[in-house]
């Protein structure tokens, strides 16, 4: 790159801390007055967002555009391969579906060939556009079987000309032998490598300081730094491995408000859900079985990379009608995208868009709609207003779409009414109040004033004093300045701004 000086952060695992480091960075950069841009060639997950001109790319990607004070841009991240099954996924090119399979011969047909362009394009744009890139890798770039043909790691680092530091999740174990072994099978790409991160350190950082000089010593490469364990940050996750679904200490308190999520296997944008966790008052409780349903105070159905095979998951495993006598007896159910359709009565995909197996099911049928899948994919910017009478004022809101099929109401809709008007077209669906409901807007519980009605319908019916909405832009902002307070407390900055990005502080 000739214009815009960059880093590359890369790990020696996936769920290193890779997307943790590069967001810190990113705002890190920010702070300093240079116009940052985070960059990931290729991203593999289903939890993606929808840029303001209505494409489609990698969530962590956009969480570090928002990081860096800017919106995201599908050139931050050109490729997104979305699971689909355990040997194939969805190709997202810049944005738009490419017509071609990602499967075992991908790395043969696709990564050197429109992949690279594509990367080299992306990297571009970035050097026309910005003054600082904060470039992350993908997995480890150890893994010699795919090496010859990644555009993620190292050969984006090649391409780019810049440094990469390396970082190691301590938390796990073997972070050590981890790091070590892989600059011994980097070859000649580790005189990439200037600096060390050691990651996740639970305790007194002071007791890992032999380690610290073992490994430089060992690697002749500086360690710039040990991150603690930051459990009390809160900053939106790349895939399910990130997901910090908990129960506090306090699950048992009648203050708390219980929110069970169905980890449902093929579950996506799960990011949805991010927002409860600003809420002093709530638990996010995973679900996986119908015994963890009776003592919640609402359940939540997110979004999935495919909904007739999750709904299958859902009636072989009990939990279909666990949550079924969960509303019958009183219980609050909201379904998004995928969840939203599984709420209805019956699921079409005889083309066999969404699966290859089953041509149509049975949904939870607490919703009088059904869903039918076509080749039509819908990916966009949303914004509106409720519009369901529970909302007497109409409440502003706005998100993203992205998902295959229609749900159209079906049968008696006596005591159910649309819930949003979006861009002038109705969506979603839910009962007298609201117990029962769902809609295609993702990041519906990111709308401050509409997660606080929702929420304090609850606290209503358990007794519990109503609270003002939570701003989650304000939350966020203070996330992303506290890791990066931690990331200047914990990294030598100075060392990677100067010597090895050979970059001028501001």
């Amino acid at each position: 790159m000739k214009n815009c000086t960059g880093i590359m952060i890369q790990g020696t695992s996936s769920d290193a801390g890779k997307s943790f480091i590069t967001t810190a960075l990113c705002r890190i950069f920010s702070d300093m007055g240079y116009s940052v841009c985070p960059f990931k060639s290729q991203n593999m997950s289903n939890n993606s967002c929808v840029t303001p001109d209505g494409l489609e790319m990698g969530r962590a990607q956009g969480v570090q555009a928002e990081a860096a004070r800017i919106e995201p841009q599908v050139y931050m991240n050109p490729i997104l391969l979305k699971p689909r099954k355990d040997t194939s996924s969805e190709i997202v090119l810049m944005g738009k579906i490419f017509d071609a399979p990602c499967d075992k011969n991908y790395y043969r047909n696709f990564t050197m060939s429109k992949g690279l362009e594509t990367l080299r394009d992306a990297l571009a744009l970035i050097d026309d556009k910005y003054e600082v890139m904060v470039c992350e890798g993908a997995g480890s770039p150890a893994e010699i079987n795919l090496n010859s043909a990644e555009i993620v790691n190292m050969r984006v680092a090649r391409e780019a000309d810049i440094p990469v530091l390396l970082v190691a999740d301590v938390d796990r174990g073997g972070s050590i032998a981890s790091v070590v072994g892989t600059l011994e099978l980097l070859g000649e790409d580790r005189r990439n490598v200037k600096g060390i991160i050691f990651n996740k350190f639970r305790g007194d950082i002071s007791l890992f300081e032999d380690a610290v000089k073992f490994t430089e010593e060992k690697t002749g490469i500086k360690v710039v730094g040990v991150m603690p364990w930051l459990a009390d940050i809160v900053i939106e996750g790349e895939d399910v491995m990130s997901i910090n679904w908990h129960r506090s200490k306090n699950s048992d308190s009648d203050e708390k408000h219980r929110i069970g999520v169905v980890k449902l296997p093929r579950i996506s944008n799960h990011t949805d859900i991010e927002a409860f966790r600003f809420e002093l008052d709530v638990d996010i409780i995973e679900i996986s079985s119908p015994a963890d349903i009776a003592q919640l105070d609402a359940l939540l159905l997110p979004g999935t990379k495919s909904t007739v095979l999750d709904m299958k998951y859902l009636i072989d495993s009990g939990i279909a009608d666990g949550i079924r006598t969960f509303y019958k007896n009183g219980g609050t159910v909201y379904g998004i995208c995928g969840g939203y359709q599984m709420m209805g009565e019956k699921i079409d995909d005889q083309f066999y868009r969404d699966n290859e197996k089953i041509s149509a099911i049975e949904g939870l049928g607490l919703l009088p709609a059904a869903t039918a899948f076509s080749n039509e994919k819908t990916t966009v910017r949303r914004r509106g207003r409720t519009i369901h009478p529970y909302f007497k004022d109409g409440i502003p809101v706005d998100g993203y779409e992205i998902h295959l099929g229609e749900t159209l109401q079906t049968g008696n809709t006596e005591n159910f009414s649309m819930l949003f008007e979006l861009d002038g077209r109705p969506d979603g669906l839910a009962d007298t109040d609201i117990r029962a409901a769902g809609s295609y807007l993702h990041n519906v519980f990111h709308n401050d004033i509409f997660r606080s009605v929702w929420l304090n319908r609850l606290r209503r019916i358990r007794r519990i004093p109503e609270r003002e909405a939570v701003s989650t832009a304000t939350a966020k902002e203070a996330a992303y300045d506290s890791l990066a307070a931690y990331a200047r407390e914990n990294l030598d900055i100075n060392y990677i701004v100067k010597e090895i990005m050979h970059l001028e502080p501001r």
